[in-house]
């Protein structure tokens, strides 16, 4: 049955409480309660919440949930970027205190100094780039086999290269103070115990997938010569170092853009591939991998087709121990390990310098 005329059919509902406040013009009630923040908002919170709550120390291992960002970055936008007029202006004795130069107690450097920079020179260069560096599999793969050789990761997305710093910091100090690693790791419980609890194995670290080994007790270098910069090597490789300066520059699993209108921004080009020549020593290689075949060949091609570099056999691609470390340990590598996909590896070794006539 319908309702009388004039009258509605729907119940009166109660006045929210808010409205029997008195409250002076322009002041909020104190019962009020703020917005509970939804979506990307929340995200951004969490993440800003969780990198203020990092000890000062830097012992814990960052957790890669909260530096989560979209893989690709477009090269050709105008980033918020530092990089140095030239190579002589770089100071990368921030990068590598360990490495920088020392002086006695008359002043005189202890230690001969093989590269330049702004701030302390270091006794050491820089010798190998992993550009595209992500996450850092690589860095910390190649940091204990290569102790005393400077590596640099150079990646252009913030928070990935947030994480690889905090990551770098944090491993740093576990080997300096063994005891606090072993307490960022086990952290006391609030509660005792029970039996059972204690027989069962010790859970894997946080965010650490399965078949990650993560390092115990000292290892050579203790990750003092590995380091991470965001840098457009696209556009200012020439920028960071000098010629004939790197033995070895990694290209793992770069952004295929599928596209034909975007091939123009991929990682290797006869353009991009002159500054590599550029700046590997003559006997340098560039080590590359990738799953799609595509970008493999396009790769082959380019090399190729450069007059300054030339193609490792299957051989002396195998004989590389530098060759197997990038099958394995990038994080795109263990992802493709896992999902059964194929590998496509190349390297090419930079030619000797020709001899001008008459010189």
């Amino acid at each position: 049955m319908g309702g009388r005329k004039g009258h509605s059919n729907k119940r009166a509902r109660p006045e929210d409480d808010t409205n029997n406040l008195t409250t002076e013009p322009g002041t909020i009630p104190s019962t009020a309660t703020p917005a509970k923040l939804k979506g990307p908002e929340r995200k951004k919170q969490k993440r800003d919440e969780y990198k203020a709550s990092l000890d000062d120390a830097g012992v814990e291992l960052p957790k890669k949930k909260y530096y989560r960002q979209r893989a690709h970055a477009n090269p050709f936008s105008d980033h918020a970027l530092s990089y140095p007029v030239g190579p002589e202006e770089m100071d990368w004795s921030v990068h590598y205190p360990a490495f920088a130069q020392q002086t006695g107690q008359d002043g005189v450097p202890a230690q001969e100094v093989v590269s330049s920079a702004t701030g302390r020179q270091l006794t050491e260069q820089v010798e190998v780039a992993d550009i595209g560096c992500g996450f850092g599999g690589l860095l910390f793969a190649l940091a204990p086999k290569m102790p005393n050789t400077l590596i640099m990761g150079m990646e252009i997305r913030v928070s990935v290269t947030e994480f690889v710093e905090n990551k770098i910091r944090a491993m740093r100090q576990q080997q300096l103070n063994p005891a606090s690693s072993s307490a960022a790791a086990n952290p006391p419980p609030s509660e005792p115990p029970t039996a059972a609890a204690a027989a069962a194995p010790p859970p894997p670290p946080p965010d650490a997938p399965a078949t990650e080994i993560l390092p115990s007790g000292p290892i050579p270098g203790a990750y003092q010569n590995i380091s991470v910069l965001r840098a457009n090597t696209m556009k200012f490789l020439p920028n960071f170092f000098p010629p004939s300066s790197l033995r070895a520059i990694f290209l793992c699993f770069p952004d295929p853009h599928f596209k034909t209108r975007k091939h123009k921004a991929r990682i290797t080009s006869l353009t991009l591939n002159s500054e590599y020549a550029y700046v590997l020593r003559p006997g340098g290689v560039v080590y590359t991998i990738t799953d799609v075949e595509d970008l493999h060949l396009w790769m082959c091609e380019k090399f190729d087709g450069h007059a300054s570099f030339e193609r490792l056999t299957e051989e002396e691609e195998q004989k590389d121990e530098l060759v197997g470390v990038m099958r394995t340990e990038t994080e795109e590598g263990k992802k493709v390990e896992r999902n059964k996909g194929r590998k496509f590896v190349a390297c090419w070794r930079r030619r000797d310098v020709p001899v001008w006539p008459g010189e």
